[in-house]
């Protein structure tokens, strides 16, 4: 466990954590899921957790930190609810069937979530058959709710308006349908595997959005082969199949998810895999340019130092002897919130004036200094990931990860070509 969780932390995740939807993911089919506001967790798989035990130091700042590994088991209510609690993996809750988690309070939080209203009828005392009622009504909600998921789940680029009131950043949490994808997933699995498991190790790692109040995420599949040497014929070739069709054979990397807030509009945009991967190479730039653009002006500061990081990286993957990271991705973060402009030489009793249309790219007459901002590059998802250090690994490649370093080099290109013609 991290050294930085408190006392009272320890304490309350002695008594089992809930762990929640984690709402920035756009892309990969593993869930991950949120443990607290700095740190998140996803199903260990042994590969990627050796990956994380023995990377090299000068990757480490291009990877999220890990923090351990912890126990998770589900419950499911009378209701059929289902919540995912995080244990320690050591020590006096081990044996997750003989725990009393009565007095857990993620679990007892869930419970006034999922069943708010009915529980406060109950408790009222209203007739049985007006409680009956509203559960029927409930149910049939419920159901509704199901399928404009199936619906979301078939939409490729998707568009919601964000409510002018409250906090952008806290209204995230009802919008990305990934995220929602992925955990029910999970969910399915675990219940479907119930009677012969119910204890399942998760890692935990560093939760790379915390720092941002609005997360503008994407998702890129690096490399021009996707499969491990461990895959299966029909693995190995349906992967293939998939570079082929896709960005990742001509360039070495393809959009697999974006989570892009539009301050013009008030929208938030999603894009999917499956729209990822049909995209041609003109597609994937002018993605791209989506991505870097937040519906009036395109974020032009961020270019230099994505940049500077994509390189820096490109040169500590040249130096890496016989990593091969198949079906790895990169993350590119930045925060979607505006921030005020200040224009050069205005005068400070002017500055409290500025408006938000003043600091329009439309303005004209005054010239702004752009904001600093700060844009995150990380690789993630290493469960294909294989170098002749691992020692079991039938297979020993030598040298750099040319497919990756050939999808690196494509996209510092790629967004070159975007920032100078932005210039023009």
């Amino acid at each position: 466990m991290s050294p930085a969780f408190g006392a009272m932390e320890v304490e309350h995740y002695s008594k089992g954590v809930l762990l929640e939807p984690f709402v920035h993911q756009v892309g990969g089919h593993s869930c991950v899921l949120r443990f607290n506001d700095k740190t998140i967790c996803k199903p260990l798989i042994q590969r990627e957790h050796q990956f994380y035990e023995t990377l090299p130091t000068e990757m480490r700042k291009f990877t999220p930190q890990y923090e351990g590994v912890v126990s998770v088991s589900f419950e499911e209510d009378e209701d059929g609810n289902l919540c995912l609690i995080a244990y320690p993996l050591n020590g006096d809750h081990d044996n997750l069937e003989n725990l009393d988690n009565s007095d857990c309070e993620p679990k007892s939080k869930l419970l006034r979530w999922t069943n708010k209203k009915t529980m406060l009828l109950e408790n009222e005392k209203i007739p049985k058959e007006w409680v009956r009622q509203h559960r029927k009504e409930e149910k049939m909600k419920s159901h509704k709710l199901e399928e404009e998921f199936e619906w979301l789940k078939k939409s490729e680029v998707l568009y919601y308006t964000v409510e002018k009131k409250g906090n952008v950043s806290s209204q995230f949490k009802h919008h990305n349908p990934w995220s929602m994808k992925c955990h029910q997933q999970q969910l399915q699995r675990m219940k479907e595997n119930a009677k012969h498991r119910n204890q399942y190790k998760f890692i935990l790692l560093e939760n790379l959005t915390s720092r941002y109040e609005v997360p503008c995420v994407l998702d890129l599949k690096m490399g021009t082969r996707q499969h491990g040497d461990d895959a299966s014929e029909e693995k190995k070739a349906n992967q293939i199949r998939k570079c082929q069709q896709s960005t990742s054979a001509v360039i070495g990397v393809r959009v697999c998810g974006m989570q892009v807030y539009q301050a013009g509009t008030g929208q938030l945009m999603f894009m999917n895999k499956y729209h990822g991967r049909k995209l041609s190479v003109q597609g994937f730039k002018e993605a791209l340019y989506q991505f870097f653009h937040n519906g009036k002006y395109l974020r032009r500061e961020l270019f230099e130092s994505v940049i500077k990081k994509l390189t820096e990286l490109k040169s500590v993957l040249e130096k890496q002897e016989s990593y091969r990271f198949y079906s790895s991705s990169l993350l590119i973060i930045y925060d979607g919130k505006e921030r005020q402009e200040v224009a050069v030489d205005s005068d400070p009793e002017d500055l409290e004036d500025l408006s938000e249309e003043s600091s329009d790219e439309s303005a004209g007459a005054y010239a702004y200094k752009p904001t600093a901002s700060t844009v995150d590059v990380r690789m993630i998802d290493f469960a294909h990931t294989t170098c002749k250090y691992y020692g079991e690994d039938s297979v020993v490649h030598e040298g750099q990860d040319t497919g990756y370093v050939f999808g690196l080099q494509n996209l510092i290109d790629i967004i070159k070509e975007i920032r100078d013609e932005s210039s023009e």
